[in-house]
C-alpha cells in the first residue's frame, strides 16, 4: 500500500466498493445496501442512472433501507468507511488517490451523465487491486468498460446474475467481457461484498445472527 492511500482498509484488503446500476436500480440498490452493517470497513461509491432534469430523493429514499449513512457526492470532500456516496443527476461521479470525491460536467459517455463506466475507471486509476466493483439491473452496456478497467488494475468485479435482473442488459454486457470474478443472484451480493471486504451483514426482520 503506497502511502497516499486512505488509511482505512478491509480484512480482505479492499478499500473502496463501487455499484452500477440503471433501470430497476432502486430495487436493487434497497436489497444490496440493505444487507450491509453499519461496520462496512470501507466507503461505498454508486452511481444510478437519474433524470438530469430534476433533483433526487434517492439517498434520502436508500437511507430508510440501510444502517449505514446515504448522501449525495460533494464535489472534493474524502470518502469515509461505513458511508453510500450517491452521483447527483447529470454529474459524473469520479474519485481521486486518497478517497478524494469529484463531481464532473463533462460530456455524457453513451448519452449518461453519470457513467459507470468514469466512475469504475477513476477507482480503478486510484484503487488498482484494492477495488471491488459491482454491475447491478440495467438495460444498455454501462460498466462493461469500466470492468475491463478494474480487471487490468487487478481490481475484483460482481455482477448481478442477469436471470435475477429486473434489465439483464447492464449485467450481461459486463459478464460478456469474461472479466467477471462473481456472477451472483442479488440477493446473494450483499453477503458476498461483507465477506470480500470483511464486514458485518445487517440483520433483517425475522433474521438472527449464528
Amino acid at each position: 500500500m503506497s502511502a497516499d492511500t486512505p488509511g482505512w482498509t478491509s480484512a480482505g484488503g479492499f478499500e473502496i466498493v463501487a455499484l452500477g446500476s440503471s433501470a430497476g436500480g432502486i430495487r436493487a440498490l434497497t436489497e444490496v445496501l440493505g444487507g450491509l452493517a453499519t461496520d462496512l470497513p470501507v466507503p461505498v461509491l454508486m452511481v444510478q442512472h437519474l433524470d438530469p432534469r430534476h433533483d433526487t430523493v434517492l439517498a434520502d429514499l436508500l437511507g430508510r433501507r440501510t444502517g449505514l449513512r446515504v448522501k449525495l457526492a460533494v464535489n472534493g470532500e474524502t470518502s469515509a468507511a461505513g458511508v453510500v456516496y450517491v452521483a447527483p443527476p447529470n454529474f459524473h461521479l469520479l474519485v481521486k488517490t486518497g478517497g478524494v470525491l469529484s463531481l464532473s460536467r463533462s460530456d455524457p459517455v453513451r448519452f449518461l451523465r453519470p457513467s459507470v463506466d468514469l466512475l469504475f475507471e477513476s477507482v480503478a486509476e486510484a484503487y488498482g487491486a484494492a477495488a471491488l466493483v459491482c454491475v447491478l439491473t440495467g438495460t444498455g452496456k454501462d460498466g462493461a468498460g469500466g470492468v475491463r478497467a478494474i480487471k487490468d488494475r487487478g481490481g475484483t468485479v460482481v455482477a448481478e446474475d442477469p436471470t435475477t435482473a429486473d434489465f439483464a442488459g447492464m449485467p450481461q454486457a459486463a459478464v460478456a467481457t469474461g472479466q467477471v470474478d462473481y456472477v451472483v443472484a442479488l440477493d446473494r451480493i450483499a453477503p458476498l461484498i461483507c465477506e470480500l471486504v470483511g464486514g458485518g451483514r445487517r440483520e433483517r426482520s425475522g433474521e438472527r445472527s449464528s
